[in-house]
């Protein structure tokens, strides 16, 4: 199967403490690439989140976005650390022994006071197993959509190689066509210019010119990289490197048929080939 590199996906799922909700999201991207958005209550468990996510995807910028809502009457639960206070007292004492002017420590200092207030931390183990199972379940829904637009972007690349299939076609009956016409025109004007035409200079005169226009070997590659190419989107898999750089070679092969044309038509069929290649690149682009 081919898979796209880009895929959303969004589950929520209610606990006693709350509604947990995760986003997937992915665009295409050289390597694999995850970035997670997670409440600080969550951060433990972005190691294994993202070892789940890398043994089921292969390329692609991902974002995993995680929120949670707590339901009312399920909020944290604080109180004071009364050894942090009791430590606060002492040395509110000592400095208003060394330093009578100085203010006392009011209830709003205290209460801003780093870790004064103890709260109850969330999530619980409970929470945090339910979160795993929601990636699960999210991880599942983002695959097969990646899987769905991996399938459109197949058919496209297919319909594709059968375009430029039928120009390569088109194209190969051309060359003897020129040739038999370079020809006619060349012993034309050597009759013109001498009573007695010299075979041997006709026969040179051809070959150099058939050298020169000769692109079967071109038309012979750019055959050979389609079947190339179908035979990978068929047998599916993490191809979209493989599938790169295959449209890199058939754009040099292209290349070099225009390059070659001393006919309009080849040109066009040149031309035709290009745009094909370039629309079958822009799409390799989102391959897994």
């Amino acid at each position: 199967m081919i898979y796209s590199m880009t895929g959303y996906a969004i589950a929520t799922k209610e606990s006693p403490q709350g509604a947990l909700n995760l986003e997937l999201r992915s665009v295409n991207h050289r390597y694999l690439d995850i970035q997670f958005r997670l409440p600080d209550k969550f951060r433990s468990l972005e190691p294994s989140m993202r070892e789940l996510l890398t043994a089921q995807l292969n390329r692609g910028k991902v974002d995993c976005y995680i929120s949670f809502n707590q339901q009312s009457g399920s909020e944290d639960t604080q109180q004071l650390n009364t050894k942090l206070l009791q430590r606060l007292l002492e040395l509110n004492h000592a400095v208003r022994t060394a330093l009578p002017d100085a203010h006392n420590l009011g209830v709003a200092d205290i209460l801003r006071w780093p870790n004064i207030l103890k709260t109850d931390v969330l999530p619980t183990e409970d929470l945090c197993n339910l979160c795993k199972e929601l990636l699960q379940t999210t991880l599942g829904e983002f695959t097969a959509a990646r899987a769905r637009e991996g399938e459109k972007l197949k058919t496209l690349l297919l319909e594709r190689l059968t375009k430029m299939r039928q120009l390569t076609i088109k194209a190969s009956p051309r060359i003897p066509k020129l040739v038999a016409a370079f020809q006619e025109k060349i012993t034309a004007r050597l009759s013109d210019a001498m009573i007695n035409c010299d075979d041997d200079r006709i026969r040179q005169e051809l070959v150099l010119f058939a050298s020169k226009i000769d692109v079967d070997e071109e038309l012979s590659r750019l055959q050979t990289h389609l079947k190339e190419v179908e035979r990978i989107l068929i047998n599916g898999g993490v191809v979209g490197k493989r599938l790169d750089f295959l449209m890199q070679e058939l754009n040099r092969e292209a290349n070099t048929l225009g390059s070659k044309s001393t006919d309009t038509e080849i040109s066009k069929i040149s031309m035709e080939l290009k745009v094909l290649i370039e629309q079958m690149r822009e799409q390799v682009q989102n391959i897994e």
